[in-house]
């Protein structure tokens, strides 16, 4: 009878929860996970989130899925359910705050989650912050904060760009700005708009606000689409004007791409503008800002994806300023593999400063060093050419490598990680000595020539060859994940390679951070790779180190195993 009657109740609830759910779907798109309202004083809120019956799940949905032995422990995931882009990165009252588009399992349409963390590290969950109503699903952007508030400006599914603003210690309580879209994704007459209404960014400058709308227009070669991100200025976040296309001089993006996530700020004595494309992956223009036009010029460019963002790719961007001069810069990773009640990661927040006027850096940002346990030390050793040299130390795969080496004249040096014994499953990461594009060529224009390379001129006039400054081509870094698994359902990824210009001499510093699932690695403060692997064997937690061509030395190397951030 008992078990009659629970049959029914279930019966009972499962009706209700899908008839909330179709309601939900529709206009006003209501959700369906429980919302609460908060204190305004931050004692208050800790004394309210202790019994808040969404933390509570989390904790509950955190220890479920922790014996995946995919799902990585020191980067940050969602507590419960999928999720998608990180949004709205910024620092209030003491906290690190990262958004994300969360899929609660009772209204899979996105909600921004919420986590904060003192050191960009350590994440602490907190209740699901900005719902859908009037919009349709809450979709990418970005955060301002001012002196009294946070503003998040967004993209609301069928209505257009929204505006929330908190002034709460943890940020729990959104209030939307006029209720509906502040930019609406249609014309009120029916027209059609000479812009696009998607992923939005927000920033001040003279008492009134600008923000970006992300798109791409049809006014490319022949037709075809290139990226756009159109510019919008309102005094009061309620009612915007739009004004122009944004970017000039973009002669770096490619066709076809988007602008999607756009995130615009001064990072040292100039402007990075951060965007993520649906065709290419993430991406940044560094250049300068025309305050008088309105205008963004473009004068140099790079990428954070080095190929397809799917699969196992690193995808969107959120970023903030670090205070410092430079900006923090945080993405999600796509799967290779499905996973049961879970879905993306983050990766490891980056803080990227300027090197020199055209050349950006990356490093690790965050308290890195608090989660490093069981250091393991290698001191200088020579690396004879043509020879895996497996370090049988070092093992693991929730790990930090930090080495330095000199490549000498080797023609690559090659790490192998998540290593099986025998080599079943290995995944490389190699570094080729100035195998990239060199600087090119200078042309001029000489007496009777069109356009001549500069010392071919002075052959033809007699001239003496002018003295040569040596260039060095960039060199290469590649994660290479063709045989990082021999499970059937792991998705193989073409080998990601990005550029890094070293300067004549330069040891190798590479900095690489295994997560189960993840491999990042960092060259020299100057480039980042990374990329998502899914090794089956359980004994797949071995290192090797190789020289190639010629023999190499190996300057420093540390392992450290790394906690558990959730623990």
């Amino acid at each position: 009878m008992n078990k009659r009657i629970n049959f029914i109740l279930t019966f009972i609830i499962l009706i209700g929860y899908q008839k909330s759910l179709a309601q939900a779907d529709k206009p006003p798109y209501v959700s369906a996970v429980p919302k609460f309202t908060y204190a305004k004083t931050l004692p208050e809120q800790e004394q309210q989130l202790k019994t808040n019956p969404l933390l509570l799940r989390f904790i509950e949905s955190r220890k479920k899925m922790a014996s995946d032995k995919f799902r990585p422990i020191y980067h940050f995931i969602s507590p419960e359910s999928t999720m998608n882009d990180p949004n709205g990165l910024c620092f209030w009252q003491g906290n690190w705050h990262l958004f994300y588009q969360a899929y609660p399992p009772e209204d899979s349409r996105q909600h921004w989650g919420h986590a904060i963390s003192k050191d960009l590290i350590h994440w602490r969950d907190l209740p699901y912050a900005i719902y859908p109503s009037p919009e349709r699903a809450v979709f990418s952007g970005s955060t301002l904060v001012e002196d009294n508030r946070v503003i998040a400006m967004y993209h609301g599914t069928a209505v257009g760009n929204m505006v929330a603003l908190s002034s709460d210690p943890l940020l729990l309580n959104w209030e939307k700005v006029t209720g509906k879209a502040v930019i609406p994704a249609k014309s009120t007459t029916g027209s059609s708009l000479p812009y696009s209404v998607f992923d939005p960014s927000i920033w001040k400058k003279d008492n009134m606000y600008y923000a970006l709308s992300a798109g791409r227009t049809s006014t490319g070669p022949g037709g075809r689409p290139i990226r756009a991100d159109y510019l919008f200025r309102s005094k009061d976040l309620a009612h915007w004007d739009y004004l122009h296309e944004f970017v000039q001089d973009d002669r770096f993006t490619l066709i076809g791409d988007d602008g999607a996530c756009p995130y615009f700020w001064p990072i040292g004595d100039r402007y990075i503008m951060n965007f993520f494309s649906h065709m290419s992956g993430g991406q940044y223009l560094l250049g300068d800002y025309d305050k008088q036009k309105d205008k963004f010029i473009a004068t140099s460019a790079g990428k954070y994806n080095q190929g397809a963002v799917s699969p196992s790719g690193v995808h969107a961007p959120s970023a903030a300023p670090d205070g410092k001069g430079g900006v923090v810069v945080i993405f999600n990773m796509n799967p290779g593999r499905p996973t049961e009640g879970w879905n993306q990661i983050m990766t490891l927040p980056r803080r990227l400063t300027l090197l020199s006027k055209e050349e950006l850096g990356q490093e690790p940002a965050g308290d890195i060093t608090s989660l490093r346990y069981n250091n393991q030390h290698i001191g200088t050793r020579i690396l004879p050419a043509n020879k895996e040299i497996v370090l049988e130390n070092i093992k693991g795969n929730a790990l930090e490598i930090s080495t330095e080496i000199d490549p000498k004249n080797a023609q690559l040096i090659e790490l192998n990680v998540l290593r099986s014994p025998n080599k079943e499953e290995y995944t490389r990461i190699i570094f080729f000595k100035e195998k990239g594009f060199n600087k090119g060529l200078e042309y001029r224009s000489g007496s009777g020539t069109a356009a001549m390379p500069a010392d071919l001129v002075r052959l033809f006039t007699g001239e003496p060859p002018a003295p040569r400054t040596p260039t060095v081509p960039a060199s290469l870094i590649t994660i290479e994940s063709s045989y990082s698994s021999t499970l059937p359902d792991a998705k193989i990824r073409a080998p990601e390679t990005a550029p890094v210009f070293l300067s004549p001499g330069e040891t190798i510093n590479l900095r690489v951070f295994i997560d189960k699932s993840v491999v990042e690695v960092f060259v020299n403060g100057k480039q980042c790779v990374a990329m998502r692997v899914y090794p089956g064997r359980d004994d797949s937690t071995g290192f090797s180190i190789r020289a190639q061509g010629q023999e190499a030395e190996l300057k420093s190397l540390d392992a450290w195993q790394m906690k558990n951030i959730y623990e």
